[in-house]
């Protein structure tokens, strides 16, 4: 647990952060957002003393980290910031394992938790463990950062806009590949940012700061419906419906749907369609291969002169018409938009039709 009480920096005359109290929960993900100079870097800094407070205490499970060496304080802490900060005379692999190394691990030990973190972080460790900071892209430099900031295996990870100088598709992707990260490591995160989509899809609670003080603390779901004042208002958008789509899964949206393989017989369809008659899924169904992989759709109307399924349905790409389930609401609507479908087909991880995911229950939810 991290707990700030009446925490303030000051610089000369001008107070920074003032009054701060927020507690953030073992296992927690806090998004500290707000416009710039509005002190969420500052107050980030303070609880590993990189920034010493003014006033106030802040205490980690319990203990005021001003009673703690400031080695020991932050090689117990995972450390990210946007510049990424990778020694350039170390290969990916050393620089994974600086923490270890001061934290006295040796040399087995240190190499497997390196290889085990890039392995994690969707960087094969044969291609990438012996290479430079230099030679490698923007993403993938900052995957490196992010692995070492865990190598130590803190409890907290502190990250200042780690995202924020990469393009937008490296950062949506880096952005979905930490979270499920932490979904499964379950650190104590405090996280950083201006953009107010990206502490919606990553935080389990988001900190809106303005001019040093806290203005609203709640979870996204409940800053987006019950904005404080006009100032929340204004900062998340007009569009926080579509914002708290982001936060919702397709999996959680999936419906049962009719499916037959494309080695069917055209009596058996028409069969099928009969046997259904009624049902509101009876106007269609979606045709798979032997492995159960999406090929196409084909419809009631068309069934009664089909001669061969594999010729007569439609033909998808699932690439572009599918979703797979662990997409977010808002990433479903902007390919039923895209698709002008009221329905989409649904996959799981291995590419195989798992149901459908239909519009209207997407705008109601």
């Amino acid at each position: 647990m991290i707990r700030l009480e009446g925490v303030g920096k000051r610089y000369g005359g001008e107070w920074a952060v003032r009054d701060l109290d927020l507690t953030m929960e073992r296992g927690e993900f806090c998004c500290l957002i707000g416009p710039s100079g509005c002190g969420k870097s500052t107050t980030l800094k303070m609880i590993n003393r990189m920034v010493e407070a003014t006033s106030g205490t802040i205490a980690i499970n319990g203990r005021d980290v001003r009673s703690m060496k400031q080695e020991e304080l932050r090689r117990g802490i995972g450390y990210v910031i946007q510049s990424i900060g990778l020694f350039p005379h170390m290969t990916v692999e050393a620089n994974i394992g600086v923490v270890p190394h001061l934290l006295g691990w040796d040399k087995v030990r240190t190499r497997t938790r390196s290889l085990e973190l890039l392995e994690l972080l969707g960087l094969a460790p044969d291609e990438y463990a012996h290479k430079y900071p230099r030679e490698l892209s923007g993403g993938q430099a900052q995957r490196v950062g992010v692995a070492r900031a865990l190598a130590g295996d803190p409890d907290i990870l502190l990250m200042d806009e780690p995202f924020g100088a990469l393009d937008p598709i490296t950062r949506e992707h880096l952005q979905g590949q930490f979270a499920a990260i932490q979904q499964e490591l379950q650190k104590t995160v405090v996280f950083v940012t201006h953009d107010i989509d990206e502490a919606v899809r990553l935080g389990n609670r988001v900190a809106l700061m303005r001019d040093g003080r806290l203005v609203q603390v709640d979870s996204p779901e409940t800053l987006l419906s019950e904005p404080k004042d006009s100032f929340v208002k204004k900062f998340v958008g007009l569009d926080r419906a579509l914002k708290r789509l982001s936060r919702l899964r397709v999996q959680d949206f999936v419906r049962p749907a009719q499916s037959v393989p494309d080695t069917i017989s055209a009596e058996e369809l028409r069969g099928r369609f009969h046997a259904m008659h009624g049902e509101d899924c009876a106007r269609y169904m979606w045709v798979t291969d032997d492995r159960g992989g999406l090929l196409g759709w084909i419809d009631s109307k068309s069934a009664n002169g089909v001669v061969s399924v594999q010729e007569d349905m439609v033909r998808v790409d699932a690439n572009e018409m599918a979703v797979q389930a662990d997409f977010s609401l808002k990433q479903a609507l902007s390919l039923f938009v895209q698709q002008g479908v009221v329905c989409l087909p649904v996959l799981d991880k291995r590419g195989k039709f798992n149901g459908e995911v239909r519009l209207a229950d997407v705008l109601e939810s």
